[in-house]
């Protein structure tokens, strides 16, 4: 806030003053000082830093705060605050990010059309008619970069021709389809970049079924022969897959000669077609690609890779493709060929990926680590890994685990790996078991027992600690500059997944990852840069006494996802989560997924300590919450903003609390989305599909993260 930073010594606290009298803020240079505000919310910083004092009021409107303003999570960004700041700096902005600003009415975001610099704009998430895009694209002729959301009413007929020639100069566009259109692509003849997110369900709220016929009619001829990057992501569902298909069509008829990038993302099954058949090859043919991700059908059993050209590749996924370890090291790696550009890869999913034949091979057998040890030899640089949703079992054999292994990648940021992947070979003599940090104790928070710093496994002292002789231990000192993990276990898959009933019940973890439990929880302590991290399926998890550990020693966490810890009917790990809590003051997200979860006055209370907190998500089959807690919850974390709470209350008690917190807290909150309802319901799925897109996508649904997309993918 402005007041922080106030050049008035009278008000300061007397040890502050003093401090003052040695180094004030002020005396810092003008670099340190442009740097300092650059981390200040642009609205907070025109609308209040600005008018704190002379110095301020002029590095405020420095060109490089001004020239790129991002209010996408500035959820304290209201309408008047927007319009106030578009007419105040609106001529100087070039690039503008309002994506996930779903508060906003279409009548502030139009204000945009005032910001007639603008050569980049993202309004993914805002809701804009196609009349009120057009006037606003109109006023912008220097644009090149848009992102925009199609919703059910659009209609292209409506863009005006000014808006159709700033179209024209376009090179780079982001849609969001929520209905089956081409958008404002035909209008795009100069694409370089198309970015497609096919967000369509197969039913109208009404019920009636959709079709990808109702596209019939608009114009068909993308304009594509300038296209370098082609990436499509698609929600389940029949609907997506026929809509993207139209698209492609005309991607078959003539592949752009500089495309250096094809993705296509999709779950579940995507037949190939004569037309998808006729692109491939002819891809393999006249193309040289650097990233590359094809629905897993189109590569099983194929001979595609080897066919394919690259050119200093930066990205591969071949998430949920029967891509053996062989067809890996033959086909990508071209037998261990240097790859190192190669910045991003995800293998998740990819259950034979790391032994020699896919065929002979059971999902639980050992790895080939002779095929890891290609891998890492032949991708140095690699900052982002995902392994995850396999059985990576490795055999006793001196540094061959694929910890060991893996440790060898120095370059890694983020990382996402099956719980039984870091199990130890096998049972050491040599390794004491973990001393849990306390006994006998009760399910939910019961008797409150204490769980500090000195009943905590440290990562570095003590026999409770991970011992040097754990592997995973070993990797993630290695890793010193990870930012980004996960531990997901093999079978786990969430209770509430997209566009379908609640899951009732899960697979059993794997074996393997019965050995896997607090002290190695523990050992993520040493991440010290540590900003995201996800634990799920985490069986041996007694006491959750390694949580304490992470959030004393990973102070830069902002997100944090536990799903199925410990025992299932039971949830034993709620005292050290609770001290966990206390410790983390820049956590801005939490999502919790276990069963017979208590969400009582004791959690909420824990919870309050974490400051920053913006976006809670709670998930438990049979779980329950206490309304009187959350609305004192919510009274007292002023900043948050997302409340998504999925138990086993009645439907009644979930309406009534969910119209208390709105009653309390939209009007001084403008971007509050709350959520409440029950699990198990019938009627999730249509409640779901009203969730902002950003909430849903980012923490409400699980999913692993790590290499979903190639990295910069969208500015």
């Amino acid at each position: 806030e402005a007041e922080d930073i106030s050049n008035d010594d009278d008000d300061m606290h007397p040890a502050a003053a003093g401090m003052a009298d040695g180094v004030h803020l002020l005396g810092f240079s003008d670099e340190i000082l442009l740097h300092i505000l650059s981390h200040v919310p642009s609205t907070d910083l025109i609308l209040n830093v600005r008018h704190t004092c002379r110095k301020l009021a002029a590095l405020c409107l420095d060109k490089s705060l001004i020239h790129t303003v991002l209010l996408q999570k500035d959820y304290q960004a209201s309408e008047d605050k927007v319009r106030q700041l578009v007419k105040e700096i609106g001529r100087e902005i070039q690039q503008l990010s309002m994506a996930g600003c779903y508060w906003l009415p279409g009548s502030t975001v139009e204000h945009v059309a005032r910001c007639r610099s603008l050569v980049k704009v993202n309004l993914s998430g805002c809701h804009l008619t196609s009349l009120r895009l057009s006037k606003m694209l109109s006023a912008l002729q220097h644009l090149r970069s848009l992102a925009i959301d199609v919703s059910p009413g659009f209609d292209a007929s409506q863009l005006s021709s000014e808006c159709k020639a700033t179209l024209s100069r376009v090179r780079e566009l982001k849609q969001t389809l929520f209905t089956p259109s081409y958008g404002v692509v035909p209008c795009c003849t100069s694409l370089e970049k198309l970015l497609l997110y096919f967000e369509i369900l197969d039913r109208t709220r009404e019920g009636a079924i959709l079709s990808g016929q109702l596209m019939v009619g608009q114009s068909n001829v993308p304009h594509y022969q300038n296209l370098r990057v082609f990436y499509a992501r698609l929600a389940p569902g029949y609907i997506n897959q026929e809509v993207v298909r139209l698209y492609l069509a005309v991607l078959s008829d003539r592949t752009p000669q500089n495309l250096h990038a094809f993705l296509i993302s999709v779950p579940g099954s995507f037949a190939e077609s004569g037309a998808t058949k006729n692109l491939l090859d002819s891809m393999a043919r006249n193309v040289a690609l650097d990233a590359l991700q094809l629905p897993k059908s189109w590569l099983n059993g194929s001979s595609l890779l080897q066919h394919m050209k690259f050119n200093n590749p930066f990205y591969f996924s071949f998430s949920r493709c029967t891509l053996s370890g062989g067809h890996l090291i033959q086909q990508v790696i071209n037998g261990g060929k240097d790859l190192r550009s190669l910045a991003s890869l995800n293998l998740s999913g990819c259950v034979h990926c790391l032994s020699p034949d896919s065929l002979l091979r059971k999902a639980e057998d050992d790895i080939d680590s002779s095929i890891l040890e290609t891998l890492v030899a032949s991708c140095c640089n690699l900052r982002h890994l995902n392994l995850s949703a396999a059985h990576h079992h490795s055999s006793e054999g001196l540094g061959r685990h694929l910890c060991q292994l893996l440790a060898r990648l120095r370059h890694l940021r983020s990382l996402s790996l099956p719980v039984c992947s870091v199990a130890d070979s096998a049972p050491r003599a040599d390794r004491a078991p973990a001393q849990p940090a306390m006994h006998a104790v009760p399910r939910g928070f019961g008797k409150k027992v204490r769980v500090g710093v000195q009943s905590c496994p440290s990562p570095f002292s003590g026999q409770a600690g991970p011992q040097p002789s754990s592997v995973f231990w070993s990797l993630l000192k290695n890793l010193p500059f990870l930012e980004h993990l996960e531990l997901i276990g093999s079978n786990f898959s969430s209770a509430m997944p997209r566009n379908e009933p609640a899951i009732r019940n899960s697979l059993p973890p794997c074996s393997r990852a019965q050995s896997v439990g607090d002290s190695e929880v523990a050992a993520i302590g040493q991440l010290a840069f540590l900003r995201h991290l996800t634990l799920a399926q985490l069986p041996s998890v007694l006491t959750g006494s390694g949580l304490v550990s992470i959030g004393l020693q990973c102070q830069q966490l902002r997100s944090l996802s536990l799903a199925n810890l410990g025992m299932m009917g039971k949830v034993v790990y709620m005292p050290a989560l609770s001290d966990m809590l206390k410790h983390c003051k820049r956590l801005r997200d939490l999502r919790l997924e276990q069963p017979y979860f208590s969400a009582n006055a004791q959690f909420f209370q824990a919870l309050s300590q974490c400051p920053s907190l913006q976006r809670l998500c709670l998930v438990s089959r049979s779980g329950t919450l206490q309304p009187d807690a959350v609305l004192a919850f919510m009274a007292r974390c002023l900043h948050v903003v997302m409340c998504h709470l999925f138990t086993g209350e009645s439907l009644a008690t979930c309406k009534s609390l969910q119209q208390s917190l709105l009653r309390s807290f939209q009007a001084e909150r403008p971007a509050l989305n709350v959520v409440i309802f029950p699990l198990l319901h019938e009627g999730l799925t249509d409640v779901i599909r009203d969730v902002p897109l950003v909430h849903l996508d980012e923490i409400t649904l699980f999913k692993s993260r790590v290499a979903e997309e190639p990295p910069n993918l969208w500015w």
